[in-house]
């Protein structure tokens, strides 16, 4: 079952991508299908779709909602589709000062904001690891942002107009996951006091962190700001992520795929 027979022609293992939510990838599936066809593997309740994205052999597939959901998806990735890397696309709640809605976040590190096994480990360490934060891969995050970076370059005034949104910023830093969705100013405070140079909260990206760090993967993760995780994330992600999801998704992954074609 192992993608690298899909790609014979240039012999390059494929790209894994990941999104939580089908909004999330934008018309990646759509492309591929274009441009190549796809093959689409199910595998663990979990629908794989393979092929070449702007030239990019790659796997495609939705992780689902939470840590475990993501774990378990990005291990398949890496076993039975042997990815040379992974990249996750989504949104998220924003909770650095300076981050607003329609901002992308390119992670720079990510850890899990609700693990504590202390006294035991300190707050925050993953048990038997030693490590709380984990790095992203330099490269590909470097990558990414460069994509985010030309992307609101081209369509941050018209997007800003469109959507009445300020013109999108991008940022680089710590993102943090759990299985929570935030959504009141009590515990945005909560995690600002906690993880003071927090940028945003999401429900995947330390988990899919975590299982790269200990295989060995490369990972990259980049979040556009839904919502300012407080009382009106609910309405707020919603309408995000029907209205401006996909077209950040599509505008960071397109160029981010050619570049790496």
């Amino acid at each position: 079952m192992s993608a690298l027979q899909n790609d014979a022609v240039t012999g390059r293992r494929p790209l894994g991508v990941m999104a939580a939510l089908p909004q999330e990838l934008g018309n990646l599936i759509e492309v591929m299908r274009a441009e190549s066809g796809v093959r689409t593997i199910t595998h663990g309740s979990r629908d794989y779709h393979v092929g070449t994205v702007y030239g990019a052999p790659c796997v495609v597939t939705l992780a689902r909602i939470g840590k475990v959901a993501a774990a378990a998806t990005v291990s398949a990735l890496i076993h039975a589709f042997e990815v040379d890397a992974v990249v996750f696309t989504g949104v998220a709640g924003g909770v650095g000062r300076e981050v607003r809605i329609g901002d992308v976040v390119v992670a720079d590190t990510l850890m899990q904001h609700d693990l504590d096994a202390s006294p035991l480990f300190p707050r925050f360490e993953v048990p038997l690891l030693g490590i709380a934060r984990f790095v992203a891969d330099r490269s590909l995050a470097a990558q990414l942002a460069a994509a985010a970076e030309r992307f609101i370059a081209e369509e941050g005034a018209a997007l800003a107009q469109r959507f009445a949104i300020q013109v999108p910023q991008m940022h680089r830093g710590l993102i943090i996951s759990g299985d929570q969705f935030v959504a009141s100013a009590a515990a945005v405070e909560t995690l600002r006091t906690a993880l003071p140079d927090a940028l945003a909260v999401e429900m995947e990206g330390a988990a899919i962190a975590q299982v790269c760090h200990e295989y060995g993967v490369p990972c990259a993760i980049v979040r556009t700001v839904s919502d300012t995780a407080d009382a009106h994330a609910p309405a707020s992600f919603a309408t995000f992520l029907t209205e401006l999801a996909g077209t950040y998704s599509n505008g960071i992954l397109t160029r981010f795929l050619q570049a790496r074609a």
